[in-house]
């Protein structure tokens, strides 16, 4: 039975990750705004299925096989706070780009938008290290029934994301409007954004230890 408190502290902790900019908010805003709210949804269907292919895999053993293999975990666990930095420094750079900032996407078929939202969390080294680094340091293994708290953990995950991408989707084209006409807030927001991913970054790259 998964414990109160690390429920809780693991949807605290998904919940500042959904909230970060990263792939998935970068295309599904794009998307939203280029093709409309449905295309938005239908690419967060894909999104979602991207969460729970990464679940399936941690509750299933691939992070006890990281965990069995100090270096591997590391390497993981290093390149994890690299990607992180690398996006805070995208954001808080001169000129750097908000999340909110439009590409332009031509218009995709429902079929390919579903693969390319799975493609895109899929490829996301940020979900990558919450399943396989952050997750696991909330299992306690002497509670018994891993899969289960795994299942529970990544559950919420999935819940949290879902609903707030579906939020970000819908609100997509207002929230880019109003940061576009207020670059003021905008460039708040980018250093905001930059300076949580700059310390998510450290506190990974500084987290040795294990559960």
């Amino acid at each position: 039975m998964i414990h109160l408190a690390n429920l809780l502290t693991f949807a605290a902790i998904a919940l500042g990750m959904v909230l970060t900019p990263g792939p998935n908010m970068a295309y599904l805003i794009s998307r939203s705004i280029c093709q409309g709210r449905a295309a938005g949804l239908i690419s967060l269907g894909g999104v979602a299925l991207g969460f729970l292919t990464y679940m399936l895999l941690a509750a299933f053993g691939i992070t006890a096989l990281l965990f069995a293999i100090p270096y591997a975990y590391d390497a993981l666990r290093l390149c994890g706070a690299a990607y992180l930095a690398w996006m805070a420094w995208n954001a808080l750079r001169p000129g750097g780009a908000s999340p909110f900032q439009v590409r332009e996407l031509a218009p995709d078929s429902p079929r390919k938008l579903f693969a390319m939202g799975l493609l895109t969390n899929l490829l996301n080294p940020k979900i990558a290290a919450l399943y396989l680094s952050l997750l696991p340091q909330f299992v306690d293994r002497a509670s018994g029934d891993v899969m289960g708290q795994t299942l529970a953990l990544g559950a919420t995950q999935i819940a949290i994301s879902v609903m707030v991408n579906a939020a970000i989707v819908v609100t997509a084209g207002s929230v880019a409007s109003f940061l576009t006409g207020r670059p003021v807030w905008a460039r708040i927001q980018r250093w905001l954004m930059g300076g949580v991913l700059a310390g998510l970054a450290v506190r990974m790259a500084m987290d040795s230890g294990r559960r």
